[in-house]
């Protein structure tokens, strides 16, 4: 699941709620800080969390005992969703809410 070279998109609602590079920190963290440390299943959950100002972006999956959480260099908006989905349907990846 959610190997790098497929096909990687994000939503239209998810598009017009937040900036693209935040974004493209969800699918960094999810190729670089989750691939290999845990196993990800189809389906990933990531809150959106106002952390003084700035992002942070909080990990968790179903059957996971583990959360993690990824503060960021980016400010935070009221417009955000609570919460992103990344789901990979073996083919194409997609950000959605």
């Amino acid at each position: 699941m959610f190997e790098a070279q497929h096909s990687r998109f994000a939503t239209f609602g998810v598009i017009s709620k937040i900036p693209g590079e935040l974004i493209d920190r969800v699918w960094f963290i999810i190729d670089n800080d989750l691939r290999g440390l845990v196993p990800l299943d189809n389906l990933l959950k990531f809150k959106l969390v106002n952390n003084d100002g700035q992002v942070s972006i909080h990990f968790s999956q179903q059957d996971l005992d583990t959360e993690m959480a990824f503060d960021q260099d980016l400010d935070y908006g009221d417009e955000y969703p609570d919460m992103v989905l990344a789901y990979d349907d073996g083919d194409i990846q997609t950000i959605l809410l």
